[in-house]
């Protein structure tokens, strides 16, 4: 089993985004922690899309990447230039990766122009999951 940590700026939307679907995506394949280099709480709006399409984070966390500096990561995912140009340093061979995605959090205007950017980047991370797992964890 792999050890997947997705790291954003406050572990708010876009790493509980991943987290979500990288679990749901790898199954008993990985193990899969979200952190951030600050912590935010979990945005309503991430748990209220993530729920649209069927997955349930409505228990997730917001957690500090220094929380789990002592666990041996397989993978590293960046999910926000931000948490890429700040992580910290973990020991061990871990491979590293970064996609820069929107922040949802930013959206501005009317509630549903604010859902339906948190939408745009709900199924943006999705398809980054889904072929994450297919091209590392396959069997």
């Amino acid at each position: 089993m792999k050890n997947i940590l997705v790291l954003c700026t406050g572990n708010s939307c876009r790493s509980q985004l991943a987290e979500g679907y990288l679990r749901y995506f790898a199954g008993d394949k990985a193990k899969v922690y979200s952190a951030g280099i600050e912590t935010h709480g979990v945005n309503p709006r991430a748990i209220q899309v993530m729920a649209e399409d069927g997955i349930d984070i409505s228990h997730h966390t917001s957690n500090n990447v220094d929380e789990y500096i002592d666990i041996p990561f397989d993978y590293l995912i960046t999910v926000c230039d931000n948490a890429n140009e700040n992580c910290p340093y973990f020991p061990g061979k871990m491979e590293r990766f970064h996609h820069n995605f929107p922040d949802p959090a930013k959206a501005q205007g009317t509630p549903e122009e604010i859902m339906s950017e948190f939408r745009r980047v709900r199924d943006m991370v999705k398809t980054y999951c889904e072929d994450f797992v297919k091209k590392h964890l396959a069997a």
